[in-house]
């Protein structure tokens, strides 16, 4: 067997590994057994033949999230680079801010700044100023990441080839754009069930959640998806992520754009 069949049918051995997890909603195994833990580009040709069969399926992409920003869910997870993933329209639960238990594996909770592009990032340098200028709002996030893989024990290739263990998101009601607001300057608070569990600044996402947009367009171009005008980009989570149980309800005040508000029913 020739070396690219051998990957082709790893990737493949991988994507339905995870894929009957989600579809049995019982947690799998690590994939790194197939893969390896730090193969990054197997890791992300498993999450693109998932993508792929999502897209079949007339799922829609809305956007990307980057995961793994903060030092303290790298430290959670014992990694040091970020990751990204791709976000889908029935991800979305804002229009109701409740979410059934059920619909995210081992389900945690991330605060985090999300961005809406008004221009696309294709082509040409990715500077700091260029991004800045793409952004045409910010928006206050809960992120509720999942995992595919059994007690979240996962190496980097292992979240990578999940999607970046996204899950779905919510989305404030408060708008703001830049002129207006300094994602870097940022306090974030997360409350579940009125207990604050988890607090942190915008300077914990790879220093400033704008610079965390500029490595996702490089990576996303070099990857030959680039950013599109109107997607929703989650930044990165601004502290550490907490686990979630059925009937929680998890509030995050994000200094600048307000709160955000998810039930689990």
């Amino acid at each position: 067997m020739s070396s690219n069949n051998t990957v082709t049918t790893t990737v493949i051995d991988a994507a339905r590994r995870l894929q009957d997890a989600m579809d049995s909603r019982v947690p799998c195994a690590p994939v790194r057994d197939l893969i390896g833990p730090d193969n990054i580009a197997t890791a992300y040709a498993v999450q693109e033949q998932l993508t792929r069969a999502r897209v079949a399926e007339n799922a829609t992409i809305v956007g990307r999230k980057i995961g793994l920003t903060s030092p303290a869910v790298q430290q959670q997870l014992g990694v040091d680079q970020p990751d990204f993933g791709v976000l889908f329209a029935d991800m979305d639960y804002s229009a109701t801010g409740a979410i059934p238990f059920g619909a995210v594996l081992q389900p945690r909770v991330e605060a985090e700044v999300a961005f809406v592009l008004g221009a696309d990032l294709d082509g040409g340098d990715f500077e700091y100023q260029r991004v800045h200028a793409a952004i045409d709002h910010a928006v206050a996030a809960i992120e509720i990441c999942g995992s595919r893989v059994a007690n979240w024990d996962i190496s980097f290739a292992d979240t990578v080839a999940d999607n970046a263990s996204a899950g779905a998101y919510v989305l404030g009601d408060r708008a703001v754009s830049l002129d207006e607001f300094r994602p870097v300057d940022c306090e974030m608070e997360m409350r579940i069930d009125g207990e604050v569990v988890s607090t942190g600044t915008g300077a914990a996402c790879l220093g400033d959640p704008i610079s965390a947009v500029v490595w996702l367009a490089r990576r996303a171009h070099e990857f030959g998806q680039p950013l599109r005008a109107g997607q929703v980009i989650l930044s990165g989570a601004l502290g550490p992520m907490r686990p979630v149980m059925a009937g929680s309800s998890v509030t995050a005040s994000v200094t600048g754009l307000g709160s955000v508000t998810v039930a689990f029913t």
